[in-house]
């Protein structure tokens, strides 16, 4: 959009860093360096902080649905191995010369260049980091001041901000939080910092003059952009004290950053925006007493000697904050916490580190502003200038742009199946979804779409369902959000979704499809956070009917929908919340089921064969779906549900990718069949050249729910019925399994063995099959038809 396609962008990493301490090469900078080990699988003790749902993770990830409605589609995007990582971005630049640093975020990818390539800390001339709280006191969760009401003062008069674990840390703000033992490598690099703390950032609160003067300034690209964005911010913000709570907090950085460089270049001191004064802090990152070893501190606890070379007894050898919920950071009787992990303390001693401290905003030099500030004046003219403005949006980038809905005409059809598809959004749950899309509507009636986001992919994936959709012309099937925590879990938890890699082969990908998600043609439809009174939110957005649905809303009205002689089939393909959510909160919901297909569960054999759970050695009998979720597993299938299971060991008898691909390859051409080559041919690539990605033989085999579903009475198959139960019982070495009991009063059909070859040649066909074949193909499909004058706008 800024019409910078010049500047790098690094994500990513697959080095790792051993037990002892050594930092190989391109460390992703996923994971806390305290959990950082040789894969991008770890504890999220930090990350547990920040909600992943409404304002959280799925919110930014999507900066409120508004990315997708209004960014144009540039041509770079993330490719497996082609993307730069975030280390050899900070190499290529850092070395070029002297360089000025901008943390926005946690400090983890810096830390470990500064760790890494010491003798290139010479060239970083200035740090500029928003985060942390000195002598700050938040200002939000005060009782008024004139409140008739019995009033409980939440973070009031804390240092820090958050919001979701004051009760445990009411020091740490969330991006030093995010990694305080990365954030002190920063603070003790004897680089010069500018912290920008929440010190200042408390002193420039969205307040309505500046909120709605913005609303006057639109007249570029970006400042539409940045408004929209922070408009949705304020509709959606959960109580009526937004502009008291909502802080310039990042953008106020960046201005403080610009003038800071612009006075140093110019041999001016102090700062255009905000009031400047030095102080001598650290960053705690550990609690005192120091020396306990209690089991919460990696760098220390069984290690003979402390990683990274630590000192014993010092001071990051305390207790380290496990989670938002850590018993010993809670003093009894106090609603607040003792911890003080992430705290930019302000000290004195040897620890101590000379720091620069934003300490206030700066008042506006003309009083006769309605804004108060001095860089709200500046934002506003910035943002609006002429120069390096923004080129276009996503309309203004196609001349011809329009939002098409593609919708099935199935008048005097008869109709299979009721049918709803659950998935957690893998590379083999969009394969699946293309072939459940490619069944006759007279055998597989697909009425609704699950996804979840505790998976092997985050919640914001579900704009490529809505792509996969729109290219097969079923804009009408609606598709629900599930939540993202497993069952038990509590709403911040991440217990069982912590197994998933987070980098290469893991959710960076997922998220991605392997870098293909960029080729399938835009959908109308999108995540968006518009919400309504109707469904409980504090005010209607904008748009309210845009709101995205939850999965049990679509439910209702699949349920709603159905004729009296009617059930619903349910196909699984991944963990099972969502099933497990209705099934407890909808007590009619067994009634209307007629069969559950589940994608998942191991039973061990007379070959003592190991599950697939590889990220979690110490289970060797679960398999990830269920493994993800063992208490919804428990519920779903001890359930008295007429259920047939589709186990790993089926699954491994589909999961030749050899095969599939040279079936696909001799079978009719279409735009599905083409894609899905594309992608299980990258997928087989990938596991062939690099160990990250051994095990993508799991997504092939998750295809055989989707093809027994709709052609298991023409395949040549046998099903078993065995006695089942789950293990669940909160012990990560055991959750997931299956275990034949014979004691168990649940009888479940599983599918033991089926035609391989014929199974093969069934898929190659299917997908290949020119009926029902995609309406739009690509993107570069979509590309060229918004490029060009529609046929019915043509002067003839």
């Amino acid at each position: 959009m800024m019409g910078r396609d010049d500047i790098l962008v690094g994500i990513g990493g697959d080095g790792g860093i051993s037990d002892a301490g050594t930092i190989y090469p391109n460390v992703g900078g996923y994971l806390p360096l305290i959990d950082q080990g040789i894969t991008t699988v770890g504890d999220c003790r930090y990350r547990k902080a920040v909600p992943l749902e409404g304002g959280g993770r799925l919110d930014i990830d999507t900066n409120w649905g508004i990315r997708r409605s209004f960014l144009p589609q540039g041509n770079r995007r993330y490719i497996p191995f082609q993307q730069p990582t975030t280390q050899q971005v900070m190499i290529d630049t850092i070395s070029a010369g002297p360089t000025t640093v901008i943390l926005t975020g946690s400090h983890t990818n810096f830390a470990i260049f500064l760790m890494t390539y010491p003798h290139l800390k010479g060239n970083v001339k200035h740090i500029y980091t928003m985060g942390g709280g000195v002598r700050s006191k938040n200002p939000t969760g005060c009782c008024p001041k004139d409140v008739t009401t019995a009033c409980t003062p939440q973070q009031c008069g804390d240092i820090g901000n958050l919001f979701s674990s004051y009760s445990t840390n009411p020091y740490a703000e969330f991006n030093i939080f995010g990694d305080p033992f990365a954030a002190y490598q920063v603070f003790h690099s004897g680089i010069p910092i500018t912290l920008v703390p929440l010190d200042a950032t408390n002193t420039i609160p969205v307040n309505e003059e500046f909120f709605y003067a913005f609303q006057q300034h639109q007249s570029t690209f970006e400042a539409e952009y940045c408004f929209k964005s922070l408009k949705m911010a304020r509709d959606t913000w959960s109580d009526d004290q937004f502009h008291a709570s909502y802080f310039m907090w990042d953008s106020f950085t960046s201005g403080v950053a610009i003038s800071g460089m612009r006075n140093d270049k110019d041999c001016l001191h102090g700062n255009d925006f905000a009031e400047l004064e030095y102080m001598n802090i650290t960053v705690i990152t550990s609690n005192e007493p120091y020396g306990i070893y209690d089991g919460s501190n990696p760098l220390f606890d069984g290690h003979a000697v402390p990683k990274f070379g630590l000192k014993k007894g010092g001071v990051h050898s305390g207790h380290v904050q496990t989670g938002i919920v850590d018993s010993f950071c809670i003093i009894e009787g106090s609603r607040k916490g003792r911890c003080e992990d992430g705290y930019t303390k302000e000290i004195s001693g040897l620890e101590a580190v000379r720091v620069r401290v934003a300490t206030k905003a700066k008042s506006n030099v003309d009083k006769n502003s309605r804004l108060d500030r001095e860089f709200f004046k500046s934002f506003l003219e910035v943002l609006t200038l002429r120069d390096n403005t923004g080129r276009f949006d996503i309309t203004a980038q196609f001349p011809f742009y329009r939002e098409v809905l593609y919708k099935p005409n199935f008048v005097n059809k008869s109709r299979g199946k009721v049918t709803i598809f659950d998935m957690d959004m893998s590379a083999g749950d969009f394969v699946s979804l293309i072939y459940l899309l490619k069944a006759p509507v007279e055998e597989i009636d697909l009425k609704g779409i699950f996804v979840s986001g505790n998976g092997w992919a985050n919640a914001a994936t579900i704009d490529i369902v809505y792509d996969i959709l729109h290219m097969m012309g079923r804009d009408d099937i609606p598709v629900g959000r599930g939540t993202s925590t497993a069952l038990g879990t509590g709403i911040l938890g991440c217990k069982y979704v912590s197994a998933i890699p987070q980098g290469s082969g893991g959710l960076l990908d997922s998220d991605t499809l392997y870098g293909l998600a960029r080729s399938l043609p835009r959908s109308p439809r999108r995540y968006t956070a518009e919400n309504s009174v109707e469904h409980g939110a504090p005010r209607n957005t904008g748009n309210p009917e845009l709101r995205q649905p939850l999965a049990f809303e679509v439910w209702q009205s699949v349920k709603k929908q159905l004729d009296p002689s009617e059930k619903i089939t349910i196909l699984t393909n991944g963990p099972l919340t969502n099933l497990a959510n209705i099934v407890l909160s909808d007590r009619n919901a067994s009634s209307v089921i007629k069969s559950v297909y589940v994608v998942g569960g191991h039973i061990r054999d007379e070959n003592d064969s190991n599950g697939n759970v590889f990220t979690v050695p110490s289970n060797r009998y679960a398999e990830f779906n269920l493994f993800l979720d063992p208490l919804a597993a428990k519920v779903v299938l001890e359930s008295t549900m007429d259920i047939t299971l589709i186990p790993l060991s089926s699954q491994r008898k589909a999961s030749s990718f050899q095969t599939l691909l040279e079936s696909l390859e001799y079978a009719e051409n279409t735009p599905e069949s083409s894609f899905v080559l594309h992608l299980l041919s990258l997928l087989h690539d990938l596991q062939q050249k690099h160990r990250l990605y051994h095990h993508m033989g799991i997504f092939l085999g998750e295809l055989l729910g989707a093809v027994y579903l709709v052609e298991g009475s023409n395949m040549e198959h046998s099903l078993l019925l065995k006695p089942i139960s789950i293990i669940a019982d909160n012990t990560t070495s055991t959750d997931g399994q299956v275990v034949v009991n014979e004691q168990s009063a649940n009888l479940v059909k599983v599918l033991e063995d089926f035609d391989s070859d014929e199974y093969y040649s069934r898929v190659a066909n299917h997908l290949g099959n020119m009926e029902r074949s995609a309406v739009i193909g690509s993107f570069t499909e979509q590309r060229a038809s918004w490029s060009r004058q529609p046929d019915n706008l043509r002067v003839r």
